[in-house]
């Protein structure tokens, strides 16, 4: 059964039209950010329980759904200081960050450059952690090649999706449908060919991207609970033993029969450790 999503909002954060929902109004603000080709939809079996007892928050990333797509130079800093102005724009003063894969990367540069502004963070088999990144993205990052293999259709994003999780039977023809239709709207092929390329190559993660994150860890001073799926394919399980390791506060746990994304694929045990997590602060 899929659950009742909230109900689309849009604000201008900076100069970015953001589409997000927005649930709950108790306890502390909890952001959700979304990984790379993804959307707020990855979030629906997560959001309803943390508002339950949290002010939960999901945006559209810019470049990606149903936000803006500007025609600028994409980089990690610049979708820290997008989560900056969205903040900025629903008031939010200090915020739980709960990051998915590029969402993950996202929340960590965030909290470096912010650090007054994040309560915890949730890195949810999270980018920054090591240059290892499946072949398939890599791949997308060359020229032609990337154009070719992103043009919208059914059984493109059935083939996207196909190794981020363990059990291929949860690629419903709806959930399919909810992602075809997002990577057919004007102007998501070229940002998410220019969000890519902006952080990965034929090699993978680009040095200059991650190499400043993993010599930066030491700085983050928040409480950190770092999630990952044991059969990852996208971003290899020793990225999450590299994260335990070199930040300070942190504590890990790992899924089993799971893949890249834990909150999709094992909801009820997902929202349990995050909303326990978040209840010992």
């Amino acid at each position: 059964m899929w659950p009742k999503l909230p109900q689309d909002r849009y604000i201008d954060a900076g100069a970015v039209t953001t589409r997000y929902w927005e649930q709950g109004d108790g306890g502390s603000a909890v952001i959700f950010l979304h990984g790379f080709g993804l959307s707020a939809e990855i979030w629906m079996h997560n959001v309803n329980a943390v508002a339950q007892r949290h002010h939960a928050y999901v945006p559209d990333l810019v470049g990606f759904g149903k936000s803006d797509k500007p025609d600028v130079a994409y980089s990690i800093p610049y979708m820290a200081r997008f989560v900056d102005d969205f903040m900025r724009a629903t008031g939010i003063k200090k915020a739980n960050l709960v990051g998915l894969s590029l969402g993950g990367g996202i929340a960590l540069r965030f909290a470096m450059d912010y650090p007054e502004k994040v309560a915890n963070l949730i890195l949810v088999d999270s980018a920054g952690f090591g240059n290892e990144v499946i072949f398939g993205l890599r791949l997308l990052s060359l020229p032609i090649i990337g154009e070719v293999l992103t043009v919208p259709s059914r059984a493109g994003t059935y083939f996207f999706f196909r190794d981020a999780v363990y059990d291929r039977r949860l690629l419903t023809h709806e959930f399919i449908d909810i992602y075809y239709r997002l990577h057919s709207l004007p102007g998501t092929r070229k940002a998410r060919l220019r969000i890519l390329r902006a952080i990965v190559n034929i090699h993978g993660g680009r040095e200059r991207i991650f190499t400043p994150t993993l010599t930066d860890l030491h700085r983050i001073r928040h409480r950190t609970m770092v999630i990952w799926g044991k059969q990852d394919r996208v971003l290899p399980l020793t990225h999450a033993y590299v994260a335990k390791e070199h930040i300070a506060d942190s504590r890990l746990h790992l899924f089993d029969r799971c893949g890249h994304m834990p909150n999709f694929e094992h909801p009820e045990e997902f929202n349990r450790v995050v909303l326990e997590f978040l209840d010992e602060s």
